[in-house]
């Protein structure tokens, strides 16, 4: 069983967020059930696939942030579905969704609505600009995208070269961050509830998440007045803390305190370096010629020499490829590659793990990504039955 084995989620998400909001969730064990409009999450279609996507169920995309949950196939716009829907929202804990501020409403399954179906329901939304419940802006009702809450949160602006255009994060944080802090919500209005029985509105927009991921620039901007920008892959207070290139690739080197930076000077046979420069404001202001120097000696070493010289001594580690993270011994040993059916394919698929790691109630995927409307009798046939009973 898992920590949250007594909790029924109502997963009204698409495409990214929200089903990977969901997806915690399921992981930690409560029972989610994904609710798809006609035809399906829209990124059932999207690649990859292991050989055949006419054969196969669903691409990469969909299986990653789907696993573990049951789906159900219905219209809102439609009466009896619409029926269906507020009878397991008698029965639920939570209700999540993603839709633009408004579209809730026109089915008349806003918040309001369903408390009165379930007063200790806890609603949670995720949105690009919020929901005027939370604080209303002339942006809600705009579509918005990783793309979008990264260009305007100002991860884009301060990611990338210096010498290079505004560059988004590899990742989707616009997406994946504001999906783990609406379940930190989601999660503290459970435990309220717990204590006081009353169900709340959750509300996280990824504008907003976006501000809290770039807290440095934030108070960057309030102390000094100026804007930061891009710095590559170094940090504005803190040297050498870099990636520098070696021989076959890259590795980075984390030696800004004083006792690092005389270890490295010491394996670099450049000592003189350590006295001429033994102080992070000295390393800061000289910070060009140091790099250069460090560059220079990086150079000479493939990542395997440069990474078995500092470890122990100095931070350090090479920049990895995907393919480098599946034969890392530790990947395998923390669980944080795991296999799954792939549903047409002849082979399982590994997706990534859980990272929160708990002695009694182990979060994991609790298997595949569902087929569309694959849990519809039994979803529905169980809420028949409940409602036969009372």
């Amino acid at each position: 069983m898992g920590a949250l084995s007594n909790l029924r989620v109502l997963d009204l998400t698409q495409v990214l967020a929200g089903p990977y909001c969901t997806m915690l969730l399921a992981d930690m064990g409560a029972d989610v059930v994904k609710i798809e409009r006609p035809g399906g999450d829209m990124i059932r279609s999207n690649p990859p696939f292991v050989d055949d996507p006419d054969g196969e169920a669903y691409g990469g995309y969909f299986q990653s942030v789907n696993r573990g949950k049951k789906s159900i196939e219905l219209n809102l716009g439609d009466e009896e579905d619409r029926a269906d829907f507020l009878s397991l929202v008698e029965e639920a804990d939570i209700v999540v969704e993603n839709y633009r501020s408004g579209t809730m409403e026109k089915y008349d399954l806003g918040y309001e609505t369903l408390k009165e179906y379930n007063e200790d329901i806890i609603y949670s939304s995720i949105r690009g600009f919020g929901d005027p419940r939370t604080g209303e802006t002339h942006r809600q009702g705009q579509p918005s995208f990783d793309l979008i809450a990264q260009a305007l949160g100002g991860v884009m602006e301060t990611t990338g070269q210096p010498d290079g255009p505004p560059t988004k994060t590899g990742p989707g944080v616009g997406d994946l961050f504001t999906a783990t802090l609406n379940c930190i919500g989601i999660l503290a209005a459970v435990n309220h509830r717990e204590q006081t029985g009353e169900g709340q509105y959750v509300d996280t927009a990824m504008y907003d998440s976006m501000l809290s991921f770039t807290e440095r620039a934030i108070y960057q901007q309030s102390y000094t007045g100026e804007a930061p920008t891009r710095r590559g892959n170094s940090h504005p207070t803190l040297f050498p803390y870099n990636a520098f290139e070696t021989d076959d690739g890259y590795a980075v080197i984390a030696a800004f305190n004083n006792n690092h930076w005389a270890e490295l000077c010491d394996i670099m046979g450049r000592e003189d370096l350590a006295e001429e420069y033994p102080t992070t404001a000295e390393r800061l202001e000289h910070r060009d010629h140091l790099r250069g120097e460090i560059s220079a000696w990086a150079l000479e070493q493939t990542n395997d020499e440069l990474v078995g010289q500092l470890e122990g001594r100095v931070p350090a580690a090479p920049v990895q490829t995907t393919e480098e993270i599946f034969e890392d011994d530790h990947v395998r040993a923390r669980d944080m590659l795991v296999p799954v059916e792939q549903p047409g394919a002849d082979t399982d698929v590994e997706i990534a793990g859980n990272p929160i790691k708990m002695s009694e109630t182990e979060p994991k995927p609790r298997g595949r990504a569902p087929l569309l409307d694959e849990h519809r009798e039994e979803v529905l046939g169980e809420q028949a039955e409940e409602t036969a009973d009372d």
